[in-house]
């Protein structure tokens, strides 16, 4: 077998010496863990590439983030942007690749900001003429402008139909009047938006010869490149305190009649000419590209590796905390060795894996279809929408789910925000909400399912109104939408399988992986499958036989099937999952930066030491 997987020590003398419960896992490997890591990778040389950024990223001072847990929102911010600046530099010293842009991204676990800079030039590739790409590019490459996506508004969100901003045309003068009606049209949420951004690229109502033209995109200065203040008509600022996110400047934008030029509306599927003539180019789900665009690319880059991290962390917490004893002559046992937490931690590694294969699928899928999609050629646009809606709304609520669950497998420890878990948690929660809300996006997917419809038939067939009978069925059409998506993983983990059939051990390994990532989905909606008639409740208490002895089988990996997503010490910055296994030593040393630890307590001579003497007075 080849050496250990990549890893970086965060300097700590004592991480020199791996904790024997965690080195113990790593003997008698029964893969090549090194392999793996290559093939989720897609390759060998990926994964060369990437430790090769990960190790000048993490040599350099300027991106140290051992402090994080203990600074302010404003500190955060302020740090992200630090790293944000250097890795720029970097980039342009090095001449790094937009992969080595990624993998320096992964990195610095997006504790970084102007991510939605890099949205906007994503949209202004997909929804863009050649022109405005060839000007507006080279600004935002170059950082000459620092753009935000501003779409949702403080009234509306996943529903862009009812999106309220608009842009009334003038042909007089030939520009477009960007005006924010009421209150709740406030673009609302845009990232970079708050203090970072000079340019915004405003989706809004457009409105041309008196018609309403459905939602366009249009580039609005929104600060001045001389002084950063706001220009006139722009109100704009930071929207305050959130869940996570606190190093990024999510914000709020009103707009007064501000006008900006005719070329100033991205082009590429639809024009208006001087004269107002409206010219539609595209289709209607053109204009929702761009969102498209942004859907594949989290999955791997935003939502999974919260996941992944997850399992890591209480994979390698599991086998070095011992509670209890399996048997009265034995000593404490390793935790993951009890079923229970087996059953809690071995669904959601399995999870990552079908989530990884899935998503490079899709992946793949829309980098075939992408670029007839901008030559005006729409037949897979639909098919793209649907997998992409699909899979963004399963993976986030089960990596939502699987995290937490990670993170109570830990116990009072996994509580600790130095365990790295509570942030995983609520950063992860965020995509229920963002690039669509989840139920929503389900019911989409619904709408495509042409056996989940037979309710609806029934209904509108008895004389219901066809929009009533939609809402009145949308729980069963949520079911399908589900059932079809955890189909779609399983069949996609299934698929990768059999290419792998030159690496037997790999293979053998993850098959288990993904026969229990089936059966968990049945089991946990066994009910479903019993009502429907596709089991028995005898092959049910076969399924659950058939799941748990895959415990056993799993258990002896389960260490190298989390090394092998090859996650730094430095990424995930985690007390309890440092790839040494010395829990203890750095939590303890970890809470002494504290610096409640190292300041003065205000708090003794105005509060404490007056409440203490005034029951001593009374004794």
């Amino acid at each position: 077998m080849s050496s250990p997987v990549h890893r970086v020590s965060l300097g700590d003398t004592w991480s020199r010496q791996v904790h024997p419960d965690i080195d113990s896992e790593r003997h008698a490997q029964s893969f090549d863990v090194e392999r793996l890591t290559n093939i989720l990778d897609g390759g060998a040389q990926n994964t060369a590439c990437r430790r090769r950024v990960e190790s000048i990223i993490h040599s350099d001072p300027e991106f140290s983030g051992q402090d994080n847990y203990f600074m302010t929102q404003n500190e955060r911010y302020e740090a992200a942007m630090r790293k944000t600046f250097h890795t720029q530099m970097l980039i342009q010293r090095l001449g790094w690749s937009e992969k080595e842009s990624v993998y320096a991204h992964r990195a610095l676990s997006g504790d970084t900001v102007l991510g939605v800079h890099k949205i906007f030039l994503k949209a202004l590739r997909s929804l863009g003429s050649e022109e405005q790409i060839a000007k507006w590019e080279p600004l935002c490459k170059t950082y000459q402008i620092i753009a935000t996506y501003a779409q949702t508004e403080l009234g509306h969100g996943t529903y862009l139909q009812g999106l309220e901003t608009e842009a009334t045309y003038d042909p007089a003068t030939q520009e477009f009047v960007i005006h924010s009606p009421t209150i709740t049209a406030t673009k609302w949420w845009p990232g970079d938006l708050g203090r970072s951004a000079t340019h915004a690229l405003v989706l809004a109502q457009l409105i041309c010869s008196g018609a309403r033209r459905g939602m366009h995109g249009f580039i609005v200065p929104i600060r001045s490149l001389q002084d950063h203040t706001p220009l006139p008509g722009i109100t704009v600022g930071d929207i305050g305190p959130k869940m996570n996110f606190d190093q990024l400047d999510n914000g709020f934008l009103r707009l007064d009649h501000v006008r900006v030029p005719r070329e100033n509306m991205l082009n590429r599927f639809a024009q208006v000419l001087p004269d107002g003539t409206y010219i539609k180019l595209g289709t209607e789900q053109s204009n929702y590209l761009s969102m498209v665009v942004t859907r594949v690319e989290i999955l791997l880059g935003e939502i999974l590796p919260h996941l992944q991290k997850a399992c890591v962390v209480a994979v390698r917490y599991s086998v070095i905390r011992r509670q209890s004893r399996l048997r009265p002559s034995d000593p404490e046992a390793k935790i993951l060795d009890y079923q229970t937490q087996q059953h809690k931690l071995f669904p959601p590694l399995a999870m990552s894996y079908a989530f990884h294969f899935l998503a490079v699928s899709i992946l793949e899928f829309f980098q075939r279809s992408y670029s007839a999609i901008l030559d005006r050629d729409f037949s897979l646009l639909p098919e793209l929408h649907a997998l992409s809606t699909g899979a963004k709304a399963m993976m986030a609520d089960f990596c939502i789910q699987g995290a937490e669950m990670c993170r109570r497998a830990c116990g009072g420890h996994g509580y600790s925000k130095l365990s790295g878990l509570p942030s995983l948690v609520t950063r992860v929660s965020a995509s229920s909400i963002y690039e669509g809300e989840n139920t929503v996006l389900y019911l989409q997917v619904a709408r495509l399912i042409k056996d989940s419809v037979h309710q609806l038939q029934t209904l509108t067939q008895s004389g219901a109104d066809q929009h009533e009978a939609w809402n009145q069925t949308t729980v069963i059409h949520l079911q399908a939408a589900k059932a079809h998506c955890y189909y779609t993983s399983v069949k996609s983990f299934s698929d990768a399988l059999q290419k792998l059939e030159d690496e037997p051990a790999i293979q053998q390994v993850l098959k288990r992986l993904c026969h229990l990532h089936a059966l968990h989905g049945i089991l946990t909606n066994s009910g479903d499958f019993l009502h429907d008639g596709f089991l028995s409740g005898a092959q049910v208490d076969m399924v659950r036989t058939a799941y748990l002895d895959l415990f056993l089988l799993i258990r002896k990996d389960a260490i190298l099937l989390t090394d092998a997503f090859d996650f730094t010490d430095q990424c995930l910055h985690s007390a309890l999952g440092c790839y040494d296994g010395n829990v203890y030593e750095r939590l303890f040393q970890w809470a002494q930066k504290s610096p409640t630890n190292t300041q003065g307590n205000p708090a003794y001579e105005k509060y404490i030491r007056p409440l203490l003497q005034s029951w001593r007075s009374k004794l």
